[in-house]
């Protein structure tokens, strides 16, 4: 099940919210934990089995660690915290990345280990990195164990952010869990943020990825570099509508329930490098990293050395998280390698070029990013690249992309000027776009969720 579906919108939502405001307010979380788990059920019905397992795993871990520190027993409160991160890597790793290792291993040593028949299970990625930062913060003195495993099970198994994020850190949210409230603006805000989610996946999105899906299934050999430029522009838009999109409307559904969720992203195509735009790009798994990875590695306190080797871990790590292919983690590398370029000299040159160059150069650099990203085969993703730098047997200008320039010319600016801010929707028009996302839902059939293959 999808936000962006009849049945979740009309049904599902509308059922949730009726249980949820019934009953009394001390079953709220129970009513929450039950839907949640009914929401995964519908698409992962297997592998519920395998989050509810993560669920009970940590939480008598987080007990175990504050148990051990409150009897002076670090060394005991460390062991739980490594078992904790172990077993949390353990089934994100054996779910995940078992296949990728085979295949690497036979690729090097001529071997032909027959793949296992395993499925990614749904937002194992995001809930793994939940409940490993509950442990962490357990550990670290930073939120309390928590003794109600309703509550924490509503934690980990929340529908709104559970398959795609933003990543929510118990210590951010325990509070909420305990006590909230909804007010009528908080309400009205969380449907507002909800219907411009909507618009954005349904309208924007869904729309300006049929433009990448034509052009991407080509031959990619073939296009022109004009054409390469455009489909790469189309992803760029389809990924952050896409995304932004589902972030939006997870944020909305949390203030319906009254929690409140961090911003996921903050207009990342405005940016002018790369290190600006990954404090804009899904803010939520880069401030993860920070806390749990970099700073514990070091961060920037041990020399300029060890802060880039700190930096390129974890961007291998990043691309890691989102997948488990090789062009994954030459993606994570891309990025490792600029923003370690931007720490030693290139921001400060970039930083005395004129505004609209150093944008041109981010927006550049970025839209090849996501051509790596997009491909599952490194050798689709060379071809690509040499398409759209006039490498390919298409050349420059072909008759293709002047047919997307006039067809899909307007539609391009209509998103650029929206992934800019420039164009902000407008809570008059909410109501227009609601009815206009409803519209394409019941007559469309193109409508995936990039994120949720991670």
């Amino acid at each position: 099940m999808v936000f962006s579906s009849i049945l979740f919108i009309f049904y599902f939502l509308p059922l949730t919210l009726l249980l949820y405001y019934a009953g009394p307010s001390r079953l709220r979380n129970l009513v929450l934990l039950v839907m949640s788990l009914a929401f995964y059920s519908w698409g992962e019905p297997v592998y519920v089995s395998i989050m509810l397992f993560s669920t009970i795993f940590d939480y008598g871990n987080g007990l175990a660690i504050e148990k051990c520190l409150s009897s002076g027993r670090k060394r005991a409160a460390r062991a739980v915290l490594l078992l904790s991160v172990a077993g949390n890597l353990g089934i994100l790793g054996f779910f995940k990345y078992s296949n990728f290792f085979i295949e690497t291993v036979n690729a090097a040593g001529g071997t032909d280990f027959p793949l296992l028949e395993l499925s990614l299970p749904i937002g194992i990625s995001f809930y793994t990195f939940q409940t490993m930062s509950y442990t962490i913060d357990v550990y670290l003195g930073q939120a309390r164990a928590q003794k109600n495993l309703v509550q924490f099970g509503a934690y980990v198994a929340m529908f709104p952010q559970l398959v795609a994020g933003p990543i929510v850190k118990y210590k951010d949210i325990s509070g909420q869990l305990a006590d909230r409230n909804v007010t009528a603006e908080r309400f009205s805000y969380g449907i507002s943020r909800f219907i411009t989610g909507l618009s954005k996946k349904v309208l924007l999105a869904n729309n300006i990825g049929m433009v990448w899906e034509q052009i991407s299934g080509g031959n990619l050999a073939g296009l022109s570099a004009a054409e390469a430029w455009i489909g790469a522009a189309a992803f760029s838009f389809q990924i952050y509508f896409d995304f932004s999109g589902y972030s939006d409307m997870a944020i909305g559904l949390g203030e319906l329930f009254g929690f409140h969720f961090q911003e996921n992203f903050n207009y990342p195509y405005r940016s002018k490098s790369m290190t600006e735009f990954w404090r804009r790009w899904h803010i939520s798994l880069g401030t993860w990293f920070r806390e749990y990875v970099y700073i514990p590695l070091g961060g920037s306190r041990k020399g300029m050395k060890r802060q880039l080797r700190n930096l390129l871990i974890v961007w291998c790590l990043t691309g890691l998280w989102h997948g488990a292919s090789w062009n994954f983690l030459v993606w994570g590398l891309y990025f490792g390698v600029f923003l370690t370029a931007e720490k030693l000299f290139l921001l400060r040159r970039l930083e005395a070029l004129p505004g609209w160059v150093s944008h041109a150069y981010c927006l550049i650099f970025v839209a090849v990013s996501w051509v790596i990203f997009a491909f599952d085969s490194m050798a689709d993703v060379c071809t690509y690249v040499k398409s759209m730098f006039g490498l390919g047997s298409g050349g420059w200008i072909g008759e293709a992309a002047l047919y997307y320039g006039e067809t899909w010319g307007v539609f391009f600016v209509v998103c650029a000027l929206c992934s800019l801010g420039i164009f902000k929707m407008k809570r008059a028009f909410l109501p227009v776009l609601f009815a206009a996302s409803i519209c394409f839902l019941a007559g469309g059939t193109y409508n995936p969720f990039l994120y949720f293959r991670f």
